[in-house]
């Protein structure tokens, strides 16, 4: 098969066009069988630790930018590929009030909203001299990302509110093995938020994760507590999605969506920060202004490769 007809191939079954030169490599030979050639698809690919400082801390993602919109098959096997909590499919698009369109997938689902996929996307961005703020066509509307002067990036996200849900609290317990004060619901139904009594309690947890995911939301559970006394944070939380593809979440800015405004009203004050206390952990700046909350990190890039045609998805 000619280079031409092999590019045209990929695109018509996944939709992604290739820029840059095509290399072919010439076909192997194990006895009297021929292996079929590959070909490198210069798509690049990197991996961000966002709401992180250092290295392998905070919540990894990977992060596409595209010239053109890949079928949705497409990005799904490649989400599968990378077998990070969250891909970001970066792609520049006409679209109204908007820079870019941005999508997200975990592992086995597209999301409405990822935060952590979003602060990766703008970094690597940021780091392409791309001029701020950007805004980002999504699921959830029009998200703006812009880089505060220390390095910090802000992302304007809207608030998913949650009211009391008394009835889930004994199965929250139950899924959780701890002693749960207070349950709660977001509106959209994505997330059961779970007070326990203190910080000791959240970082204590190991869960049911068959009966997280047997619990009444779309995504996933938050327990959370307050900070103890003297933390320079004001509360913890973790995140349990195993209804999302993923078993914990190391870091959530979704989360502090919900986190934000129960918080805020709380403990008094409209600009806090939180800790999730995962294995790798991370700190979430958030800032509550009515319906709408800003969500501050960091992140730093740990992989810069690029993507070839052997992560076709596998057939059906």
């Amino acid at each position: 098969m000619s280079q031409r007809a092999r590019e045209h191939s990929f695109v018509s079954q996944f939709g992604v066009r290739r820029r840059q030169k095509v290399s072919i490599c010439k076909p192997e030979v194990t006895g009297s069988i021929p292996v079929p050639s590959t070909f490198a698809a210069m798509v690049r690919l990197r991996t961000v630790d966002a709401f992180a400082e250092r290295p392998f801390t905070g919540n990894p993602a990977a992060v596409l930018v595209l010239d053109d919109a890949p079928s949705g098959e497409w990005m799904a096997a490649v989400a599968r590929e990378t077998s990070l909590p969250d891909t970001g499919f970066v792609i520049r698009e006409e679209v109204p009030d908007a820079d870019f369109r941005l999508r997200w997938f975990t592992p086995t689902v597209e999301v409405d909203l990822c935060g952590h996929a979003t602060l990766a996307s703008a970094h690597c961005l940021f780091e392409d001299s791309v001029p701020g703020p950007i805004r980002f066509a999504t699921r959830s509307g029009v998200l703006t990302v812009d880089r505060r002067p220390d390095g910090t990036l802000a992302m304007d996200f809207p608030v998913w509110a949650s009211s009391e849900f008394e009835p889930a609290r004994a199965a929250v317990a139950a899924a959780l093995g701890a002693p749960v004060e207070w349950t709660a619901r977001t509106t959209n139904w994505a997330f059961l938020l779970a007070l326990l009594r203190d910080e000791d309690a959240v970082r204590r947890l190991d869960p049911d994760l068959d009966a997280v995911a047997a619990l009444d939301a779309s995504v996933g559970l938050i327990p959370t507590a307050p900070a103890d006394p003297g933390a320079e944070y004001d509360f913890v939380s973790r995140v349990f999605a195993p209804q999302a593809g993923i078993p914990e979440d190391p870091v959530t800015g979704s989360a502090h969506t919900v986190l934000a405004p129960y918080w805020a009203e709380r403990l008094g004050r409209t600009s806090l920060t939180g800790l999730q206390v995962s294995r790798r952990s991370g700190l979430v700046g958030v800032e509550l202004n009515g319906d709408r909350v800003t969500i501050t990190g960091r992140a730093v890039t740990v992989l810069d490769g690029t993507l070839s045609s052997a992560a076709e998805p596998s057939p059906r």
